[in-house]
């Protein structure tokens, strides 16, 4: 049976010494979260970050954008091409996934509303509770603790979208469109020593309280595998009713 063909558009490329040479970036990140299920997918990493992205929809089966530290309220060098990718995307319904940056470059792409937190960083493990169930959520679960990092956030559903999941810092924490897009705020891909190792590069640059309070909620078990299960199904569900 032939795999899935993944593409996965890489908006962050950490060149700390600290976080980028410590640990793999975020796209094998998640290719790592996604290896652990029965399906395997084969890969294609675009470099987003520096502005490539896939000129022909059809270069992959699904595609996935992932998190970042940029805010999607800047300009980059990239964000024209990535919000009309989005649009193209959502144009012939090609199966697509966002994780936090990716999640609020979607909701921006197709109309939405995405702003800065008056309550700042959002960061620690949170748990997201699910509003309708999907045919995908398998295994079944009304709820998700997954690991959090963010200080934008979407406010305003774009048009034709439903909310999914919300947390308690983050309303609109996941949506859907169609049998298309799906979304999350959270980082099902981040693993504990990675938080970790955030939380010690970030000291002092978010408040203490902040701080420890993300220190805190590291004691609680995470559900990022799960997650990746939800996507992996998504996918193949996607695809599956394209034929």
């Amino acid at each position: 049976m032939r795999r899935i063909k993944l593409g996965i558009l890489q908006t962050n490329h950490d060149k700390t010494v600290e976080v980028g040479d410590a640990f793999p970036d975020d796209a094998h990140r998640f290719r790592d979260l996604f290896d652990l299920q029965d399906e395997r997918f084969t890969y294609r990493i675009y470099m987003t970050i520096g502005g490539e992205v896939p000129h022909d929809l059809d270069e992959q089966d699904v595609y996935m954008i992932t998190g970042s530290p940029l805010s999607v309220l800047d300009q980059h060098v990239f964000t024209d091409a990535l919000l009309d990718f989005i649009r193209r995307c959502d144009a012939v319904k090609k199966p697509l996934l966002g994780a936090c940056f990716g999640h609020q470059a979607i909701a921006l792409a197709l109309g939405g509303t995405v702003e800065r937190s008056s309550l700042g960083y959002n960061v620690g493990v949170e748990e997201t509770w699910f509003h309708e169930t999907k045919e995908w959520m398998m295994p079944p679960r009304d709820r998700l603790r997954l690991y959090v990092f963010h200080e934008d956030h979407v406010t305003r559903l774009p048009e034709g979208c439903t909310l999914l999941g919300s947390s308690e810092n983050c309303k609109i924490a996941s949506f859907a469109k169609s049998d298309h897009i799906i979304t999350t705020q959270a980082h099902p891909e981040f693993t504990y020593d990675f938080m970790a190792c955030l939380l010690r590069f970030t000291k002092g640059k978010m408040p203490a309280s902040t701080t420890k309070m993300a220190w805190d909620t590291l004691a609680l078990d995470q559900d990022g595998s799960v997650f990746g299960a939800w996507a992996t199904n998504f996918f193949k569900k996607a695809l599956s009713d394209a034929r």
